[in-house]
């Protein structure tokens, strides 16, 4: 007689052996399938009364008792194969529900599909072939940018990333630059500098990572980014690669940097991300020299920058909506900015201005162009009860609430909002430098 039986039934069946040939007891069987004793006493008696077939599952081989009549399969089936042909299960299941009233889950249909070939999926379908294209014809038509996150520094200093622009024509870095993460303002850092050194390109290829578009579907309804926003200003379009192997030129040269650049970096002594910033136009120069190629067409359709210095700063900023409330002020990142009361604010209550966080760590606020002086109320700075002692009735109820925002510090409640903010790594060495906002202060 053959018994059909899973792993798990086949372990059961080796322990009861052993307990039968008394090399463990109950109680260690129990321990290693892990059930109660007498559950092992239970499953033993049945074992040595009918043997191993016992210990089978009843149920194997037997038809479910949820299994939906075959007559609705094949109604389902005839309707797709008739009416829905090249629906997918999803679509088809839609159809099959809101006109015909059938009442089955999406896996089921998509199971009865798959076995009767009106279905193919994923996974048995033919993989998409890559096929390699020909370079760009001129200079500056396309520029690859990526991240490459990596131990540059062979642990002489923290792991970091290198911010790679290369250009597709001529295989020619553009601009190299160290950063302690991927995030907006370091691409918007590196992006001023190429934009001032080469001017501005026709467009830039990247992956699909959040900077460069927006990936969650709550936020669909903004589809640009702050970094696409600066693009669309500087009027450069951005191409999302599909894949790693779209965007072969630039990740093939990440592998050349992390054997090269790596090397260089030991023999020249550079051991922090400020030494190796400084250094790298000359390595730029150098793997140039012996890499670069000459594009097809000698054309550069690099474009100068018509931008003042004031007006890419401007452009250069994370940029976020508020709403001026009756007393003129707005609230970001938990800190209140009290506009200037002047007659020409008044007439902003009620209507949305833009507050700008800068590279440098800098803010600032703005309305149709123009620049709004403000002053700072920030709600979570710290009391100083030296400069409310002298009020005597005020000094015991701020020693009351100064003692209430110490334990909720203790609970990390009161630090700054991280949902939806900027990251601000590449500020921070500013920002430890010049104090600039207290809003910034804190940022990790």
């Amino acid at each position: 007689m053959l018994v059909s039986m899973s792993d798990k039934e086949l372990k059961r069946l080796s322990i009861l052996q052993e307990i039968c040939d008394q090399r463990i007891t109950q109680s260690q069987a129990a321990q290693l399938l892990h059930i109660s004793e007498r559950q092992i006493r239970r499953l033993l008696q049945k074992y040595k009364a009918q043997g191993p077939a016992a210990l089978a599952h009843a149920g194997r081989g037997q038809t479910s008792n949820s299994r939906l009549p075959e007559e609705i399969r094949l109604k389902c089936l005839n309707l797709v194969a008739e009416q829905f042909h090249g629906f997918g299960p999803t679509l088809a299941h839609e159809k099959l529900t809101s006109v015909y009233g059938f009442n089955i889950s999406v896996e089921t249909l998509r199971s009865w599909m798959i076995a009767a070939d009106l279905w193919i999926p994923r996974a048995k379908r033919l993989k998409r072939p890559y096929q390699p294209r020909y370079n760009r014809d001129c200079y500056g038509e396309l520029i690859q940018i990526d991240g490459s996150h990596h131990d540059w520094f062979e642990g002489r200093a923290p792991k970091c990333c290198l911010l790679v622009f290369i250009d597709d024509a001529t295989g020619k870095l553009q601009h190299l630059r160290f950063c302690e993460s991927e995030s907006t303002f370091d691409y918007m850092i590196s992006t001023r500098l190429y934009v001032e050194q080469h001017g501005k390109p026709l467009a830039f290829y990247s992956d699909k990572h959040s900077v460069f578009r927006v990936n969650q579907s709550s936020k669909q309804e903004t589809k640009i980014t702050q970094f696409g926003r600066v693009l669309s200003r500087l009027n450069i379009d951005i191409i999302f690669a599909n894949s790693p192997q779209a965007k072969g030129r630039v990740e093939r040269a990440n592998r050349t940097l992390q054997d090269r650049l790596i090397k260089e970096m030991r023999l020249e002594g550079i051991n922090s991300i400020a030494e190796a910033n400084a250094w790298l136009p000359c390595f730029i120069e150098q793997f140039n020299r012996k890499f670069a190629k000459v594009a097809s067409n000698p054309k550069d359709l690099h474009r100068c920058s018509t931008e003042t210095p004031q007006e890419l700063d401007s452009i250069f900023t994370w940029r976020e909506p508020r709403k001026v409330s009756k007393s003129l002020t707005i609230t970001y990142d938990k800190c209140i900015y009290i506009l200037e009361n002047i007659e020409q604010n008044h007439t902003l209550m009620g209507k949305y201005i833009e507050f700008l966080e800068y590279p440098d760590g800098t803010v600032g606020i703005e309305y149709q162009a123009r620049k709004i002086n403000y002053s700072i109320f920030d709600k979570l700075s710290q009391l100083n009860q030296r400069e409310v002692v002298e009020n005597k009735r005020l000094g015991s109820v701020l020693a009351h609430i100064q003692q209430q925002y110490e334990e909720l510090d203790k609970q990390n409640k009161r630090s700054r909002s991280k949902k939806s903010m900027p990251s601000r790594k590449a500020q921070k060495a500013i920002i430890k430098q010049r104090k600039l906002n207290p809003v910034l202060d804190s940022c990790g």
